[in-house]
């Protein structure tokens, strides 16, 4: 089984004009929930000492899945009664508002810069217990945002409210505010496409996150092929550097 690719491909922005596959929503018996449901039990059972409030999904580039994860993770823990809130840290590239088919006029981007109060941000789901956060307009400085004071203080009351607190932030090789985000929560999941990852990009990328003394809870394999391990799959695309965000118009 190949595990990792030797050749980059274009960057993919399907995503950010329709969102990502809900599929633990749209078909929660199927065999792909139900390994959403295991990713969610194995996070659980990887902190026995300490439960986590917060986790950072990220992946080392971008169009990885890590979006898809995070947010089908999100549906599978709301669904077993934890109230939860899904943030769209990813203020370079977000999808979570076409995802969830929300409003993106407020968001964390407001939130951060003191033009709205916490209750304008957040809003309820068609899941039940599920709240998402979108990332609002898209900033000229996201990683001094995602640094800021303000950021840690929302967390903070988050977690006063929420019971599981999980950011879906940007690749940790195109820009750092992964990095900077992996210091504010309990535990971080670094998602890794089969085929489509680069070896030595996701061996920068866990570096980088353990440069910053993040805990890493461990790695998703996704898109594995059905045939072989019986395991998700599915296709997105993947590039390793260059630029980071949304086409300029």
């Amino acid at each position: 089984m190949k595990l990792f690719k030797g050749k980059r491909k274009k960057l993919d922005n399907y995503s950010l004009k329709h969102g990502v596959g809900l599929i633990s929503y749209d078909d929660p018996t199927s065999t792909v929930s139900e390994q959403f449901k295991t990713i969610r039990t194995n996070i659980q059972f990887s902190s026995v000492d300490k439960k986590l409030k917060s986790i950072l999904f990220t992946s080392s580039a971008p169009s990885e899945g890590k979006s898809t994860v995070s947010n089908n993770v999100a549906v599978t823990w709301a669904k077993q009664g934890d109230k939860v809130i899904l943030i769209d840290a990813d203020l370079r590239r977000p999808t979570m508002h076409k995802t969830f088919n929300l409003s993106n006029k407020f968001g964390l981007s407001n939130y951060l810069l003191g033009n709205a109060e916490l209750e304008d941000v957040v809003q309820k789901t068609m899941v039940d217990n599920l709240y998402v956060i979108t990332s609002g307009p898209i900033p000229p400085n996201p990683s001094e945002l995602l640094g800021s004071m303000r950021t840690k203080d929302l967390l903070v009351r988050l977690a006063d409210k929420f019971d599981l607190l999980i950011l879906d932030a940007p690749p940790a090789n195109s820009v750092t505010d992964a990095q900077v985000l992996a210091t504010k929560v309990d535990g971080v999941i670094l998602v890794i496409p089969q085929g489509i990852a680069e070896k030595s990009g996701v061996a920068h990328a866990q570096q980088a996150l353990e440069t910053v003394h993040a805990n890493i809870l461990g790695f998703v394999m996704n898109r594995v092929i059905r045939e072989s391990t019986g395991y998700y799959g599915g296709y997105y695309g993947g590039h390793y550097g260059g630029y980071y965000g949304a086409d300029k118009k």
